[in-house]
This record gives structure tokens, sequence and C-alpha cells, in this order.
């Protein structure tokens, strides 16, 4: 599998996801996009939820999901071509939003 990218991206093509973890993030971000479509409904209709924490919770965890991939692959490559300090910045600036 070759990942395509645009003429002008000075990203490197990288390993893709498996059909199955592929399919496993979509499923889950389905998933959430159902949630908020019923929090919407809830307040289009007045009704209260508490749903949002549910949201949230599952959207940190695709993220992290995301990250440790992202992590073993394109860091763990970088680090070994020789371009540690510029990944790990990187990586830095990512753990970063996830903890605001």
């Amino acid at each position: 599998m070759k990942q395509i990218l645009p003429e002008n991206s000075s990203k490197k093509s990288v390993k893709l996801r498996s059909v199955q973890e592929k399919a496993a993030v979509i499923n889950r971000l389905k998933h959430i996009e159902k949630q908020v479509r019923g929090i919407q409904s809830m307040v289009e209709n007045d009704r209260y939820s508490v749903e949002i924490t549910a949201i949230n919770n599952a959207l940190n965890k695709v993220g992290h999901s995301l990250l440790e991939r992202h992590t073993h692959h394109c860091v763990a490559n970088a680090i070994k071509n020789g371009n540690s300090e510029k990944a790990i910045d990187e990586l830095m600036k990512v753990a970063q939003h996830f903890s605001k």
C-alpha cells in the first residue's frame, strides 16, 4: 500500500492503516457522529443531555489511538533516520493539544 500525497507536500509517504484498523477508526467516528446528532436533536427539542462527556471521552480515545500509531510508525522512523529532534518536537506539540 502506498500513500498518495499532494505534489507540494513536504511529508513523506508512510505505511497506511490496515483495512481492519481503518474500519475500526471509521466505526468509532461514526458512533461519535451519531452521539453528536443525538445531542443536537435534544437541544432542538429543549431536552437535557449529559452525553457531552461521553463524546469527549470517545474523541480522546480515537485521538490517542491515532497518536499511538503515529508515534510507533512516523516518530520511530524519523528517529531511526536521524530526524529525532523534529519528530520529538512535533510529538510534544500534539501531546500539548491532548492535555488542554
